[in-house]
């Protein structure tokens, strides 16, 4: 699937930037003859009390920089990062506000050390820092823990991750990574700390009104989006009051296109088609032997007789014949039956169609009051509501086992590691899955505080503050899967994603005879509820860089997970409203050559919305996995800080010392079933955890500054594994996971070096090196138990499940059922960082470059270190970004291209199709990203009329399954542009 949109747009916005930066000189000197300074905007730094912990980092030679561009905003970057003492990385409003950056994620990304974490449609979900998942890194909102209850696309986003694409760049004038920590910040983050900072009225005093408005076209969907904002800031003339109030919203199309496999399977042969004699105990023709599948697998069951249809009689075989060794190695020429037990087929493998809309609205508001020099009090809120609609489609060619009726492979064609190149598909058959995605999810978030001074010399500080969060999400996803007639499949893979031609079978043809014997439909809701509240208080003993600072927080949160599913009598209902002659009458020709279904007759019909309203909770959400249950967690926390300085060789030596204390109370609850009975079982658990961390940074020269930082850092477990219930949602009914309630936290030992070169203006050369050892590292411990030992009761089981239970053995069938266990081992992850902003006005006045580098190493010791190596998955080892930037007074040009690595999803073997041997891999991916603006600073407001293009070289996303050539799932997110105005009064 390639996109067929090569030159238009593409060849335009390249046009169009070339263009601009051409005719930049002649009208950058036009207007500066008759117009002021352009588009400008003082920008302060947040006073030490507007965010926790800001007294060690505080920017003092930038409380009244005058911003009017890009390579300010570099500046204001990097003189933060000379002035900080620990290890810290900052993006100021100016750099996110006019970056071709959807959302936070995004704009973090161009952080080195950090990877992204995209969405299906090529939109940054959340972000991992220096090696570790997303879930060990620790996100505020104005000191207050952010926690949102949205899921992507295809994901449960079970653990501590956040979703940052809730939240509007707008509404945010300064984002800082913290990579070492304080005592003074909240805990939680093995990896970081990301503090986001919203807008507040003095951050620009006087009265101002800033507003944007782009337009977005993205090739794949090829329909034009709007999206825009505006926020209102004003203070009074005495300096004491201020108001801030703002508004952003996006009305975006959501146009996805891809492949997916659902994992890769090979045959699983019985005895009598392995050509092996069974003891005579056993049954020949339902007995599958280890013997017969070396390589682990075999989720394709063929039958052991040529079934009778127009496929089988079609393709030349004779009904009736027994599918024995030497049947198969006759049908599949130059092949032994050891290579045909390995073959490797895609499970299930389908093209995808994703398409509707994604509508985000959010509102900002900030109050200041500052009645004299010694008071300041604030009230921060934010709320963000969002609504998506996906009608996803696909269509499947059907691997996995429906019992012993799978497809008869003939012909096949091997490469070297038994992949099937081509194969002729005897007796297969297809199913349409349409799933309407529908998804709302909303965020409250509200911040009061109070910063207080006292003492003659005002050198006395406290500071309170409270921070709560709400957030709400939903989703229904219901699910309807007709069958195709029987048909024999001309199979090909030539390297990138599997296709297939089916004769005389129509998939686009609703009249083709389409059924439900072997189909369903389900009902899937799921809602999820987050809360998140803090009070604190800090009281600061000295000025901001000389002091000693104690404080004391309370922190609460609490996360439930609720499933739904009321598929049993949905589908009971559907068989007996729908009958197989109607079933035409709901389908229609599809977008991408197979059908679709006319979702809101269908649901009419059927009488949908009366069964989805009315479904009963369950242990499981079908639609992504994610189990129900709930963690709620307390924790107290108390620190003592000392930052100071002192001359070392006629040198400035800043330091930061401190030590935290945390106790946490845990609860962790879920529905169990006891005695035949569902309900809800809590487990409670604590600990406590003393968190020493020590940074100085030493100015060896007047432009060069030497870092140290050395700390102890902690992360909570993973509430989904700490869920007491059995989960068994394998569709093959092969796996089940169950929770551990006694999981440890995670425990750092950090180490951090630094060397800095600033090189004048925005220019800074950095290196810096890192260890991390982490204790209390879970890998994923495996048992294998009989299915009647789980405690589930197979009444609860989906059709499938049951089917492929009934051929695998029944209630004796084997389950490898999954728990995470902390191992005896450490992880130790070693790497470094480079940074170079170079300007390069030596060249092109107002040319330069940004560049930076992460390479990262891990090594599990200890007793159970093969144990651990094997459960490392969701690491890039390698990434980099490179910016150049060309900008004036009312001209700007950027080329931006991020690459990260590729790496490992999950553990060997684990839940690929019980392939043992197999690992889910995302393959490396770069992005070219283009930037320009044209500033008309004669004009009211200095309107800027910019162009951003985002994935200008429409790179896709793919991963594999051990080789390169089995593709697991890619997608096409396409190339985005989008066009805008933005401007001040």
């Amino acid at each position: 699937m390639q996109s067929n949109y090569p030159r238009t747009a593409l060849s335009r916005a390249l046009g169009l930037a070339i263009l601009g930066l051409a005719c930049a000189p002649v009208l950058a000197q036009t207007q500066a003859e008759t117009a002021t300074q352009a588009d400008t905007q003082v920008q302060q730094a947040p006073e030490p009390q507007q965010a926790q912990a800001q007294a060690p980092t505080e920017v003092t030679e930038l409380d009244s920089i005058v911003v009017t561009g890009f390579r300010r905003s570099l500046q204001f970057s990097t003189d933060a990062k000379r002035d900080s003492t620990g290890f810290t990385d900052s993006i100021f409003a100016e750099d996110i506000g006019k970056f071709p950056d959807l959302n936070i994620a995004e704009s973090l990304n161009r952080i080195p050390g950090i990877q992204l974490d995209r969405d299906v449609n090529g939109e940054g979900l959340n972000i991992g820092i220096r090696g570790l998942p997303q879930s060990f890194t620790k996100t505020i909102i104005n000191g207050g823990e952010a926690a949102t209850a949205s899921i992507g696309l295809n994901r449960g986003n079970q653990n501590r991750e956040v979703d940052l694409n809730l939240f509007p760049t707008e509404f945010f004038n300064q984002l800082t990574v913290y990579k070492s920590p304080q005592a003074s910040l909240p805990e939680g983050g093995v990896s970081g700390v990301v503090d986001m900072r919203s807008a507040r009225p003095f951050d620009n005093p006087g009265q101002h009104l800033n507003y944007s408005l782009q337009l977005d076209h993205n090739s794949i969907g090829d329909k034009i989006s709007p999206r825009g904002s505006a926020i209102y800031s004003w203070t009074n003339d005495e300096g004491t009051f201020g108001a801030l109030f703002g508004v952003a919203s996006v009305r975006s199309r959501l146009s996805v296109r891809g492949w997916e496999s659902i994992g890769w399977m090979n045959p699983s042969l019985n005895y009598q088609q392995c050509g092996l004699d069974a003891p005579d105990d056993v049954d020949p023709l339902t007995t599958r032997p280890a013997e017969c599948n070396p390589g682990g697998g075999g989720s394709l069951q063929m039958p052991n007789t040529v079934p009778d249809n127009a496929s089988t009689r079609g393709a030349g075989l004779t009904p009736g014949d027994t599918v024995d060794a030497a049947w198969l190695m006759a049908q599949n020429p130059g092949l032994d039956i050891g290579q045909i037990t390995e073959a490797l087929f895609p499970r299930l493998g389908r093209p995808v169609d994703m398409s509707g809309d994604r509508d985000r609205d959010a509102v900002i508001s900030s109050l200041e009051w500052r009645p004299s020099d010694r008071m300041h009090f604030y009230l921060d809120s934010l709320y963000s509501r969002a609504k998506y609609q996906n009608d996803r489609i696909d269509m499947n060619l059907v691997g996995r086992t429906f019992g012993p009726v799978g497809f008869l492979p003939t012909d096949m064609q091997l490469d070297e590691n038994g992949v099937v190149t081509s194969a002729t598909l005897v007796n297969a058959q297809f199913f349409l899955e349409a799933r309407p995605y529908r998804d709302e999810v909303q965020y409250w978030n509200v911040n009061p505080g109070a910063t207080l001074w006292f003492g003659e010399n005002e050198d006395i500080k406290l500071d309170v503050a409270g921070n709560w969060s709400r957030s709400w999400f939903f989703r229904e996803s219901p699910t309807i899967l007709p069958m195709s007639p029987f048909t024999t499949v001309d199979y090909t893979n030539d390297g990138s994603e599997p296709t297939w031609t089916t004769g005389g079978l129509d998939l686009n043809d609703p009249n083709a005879g389409w059924t439900w014997a072997g189909g369903r439909v389900n009902v899937n809701n799921e809602k999820r509820v987050t809360e998140a509240g803090r009070l604190r208080a800090d009281l600061q003993l000295g000025e901001d860089r000389r002091n000693i600072k104690v404080g004391v927080a309370y922190d609460r949160f609490s996360r439930t997970i609720n499933a739904f599913d009321n598929s049993a009598a949905w589908q009971a209902h559907v068989l007996e409203t729908v009958s197989d002659a109607d079933l035409a009458s709901f389908l229609r020709p599809g977008p991408h050559g197979f059908i679709t279904m006319d979702f809101d007759a269908f649901f009419a019909a059927t009488n949908y919305r009366q069964f989805s309203d009315e479904a009963p909770e369950v242990n499981t959400s079908q639609s992504v996995g994610a189990a129900a249950g709930a963690v709620d967690e307390t924790n107290f926390a108390a620190y003592v800080e000392v930052n100071g300085e002192a001359d070392i060789w006629n040198r400035n030596l800043r330091f930061n010392a401190g030590v935290r204390w945390v106790d946490t109370d845990q609860e962790i609850s879920g529905p169990v079933v006891l005695g035949g009975v569902r309900q809800w079982q809590s487990l409670e658990g604590g600990y406590d955890e003393w968190l020493p961390s020590f940074s100085a940074a030493w100015d060896v020269a007047e432009d060069v500054v030497l870092r140290l930082s050395s700390s102890r850092t902690m992360t909570r477990p993973n509430p989904r594994s700490m869920l007491p219930a059995t989960t068994f949602s394998d569709p093959s009914a092969e796996i089940a996971d169950q929770g551990n309630p006694n999981l440890s936290p995670y425990l750092s030992t950090n180490v951090d070096l630094g060397a800095e070169w600033y090189t004048g203006g925005e220019g800074m050369v950095a290196l810096s090196l890192f260890n991390k050892r982490i204790s209390g590292y879970t890998y994923q411990g495996i048992n294998v138990i009989p299915f009647r030992d789980l405690g589930i009761s197979i009444d609860d089981l989906t059709d499938n499940q049951r089917a492929a239970l009934d051929a695998n053995g029944g209630l004796d069938a084997p389950i490898n059922v999954r728990q995470q266990v902390n191992a005896d081992a450490t992880l130790d992850i070693q790497g470094w960082e480079a940074i170079w902003v170079q300007p390069l006005d030596f060249v092109f006045d107002g040319l330069g470059f940004m560049a930076n580098y992460t390479d990262i190493d891990l090594e599990p010791t200890g007793q159970e270190a093969d144990e651990l190596e094997g459960n490392l998955f969701g690491i890039a080892p390698r990434m980099w970004n490179a910016t150049t930037y060309w900008e004036n007074d009312v001209a700007s040009v950027r080329l931006s291209y991020n690459w990260s690595d590729g790496f490992a999803v999950r553990a060997r073997g684990n839940n690929e199709g019980g392939i043992n041997y197999a690992q889910h891999r995302v393959l490396k991916r770069g992005q070219l990203d283009l930037s320009a603006g044209y500033t008309f600073s004669a004009l009211p407001s200095s309107p800027q009329v910019t162009l951003n293009v985002i994935n200008l070289t429409n790179k896709q996303q793919r991963s594999v399954l051990e080789y390169d050539n089995v593709t697991y799932d890619y997608y096409e997110p396409g190339r985005t542009i989008l066009l805008g105005i933005r401007g001040t009064f």
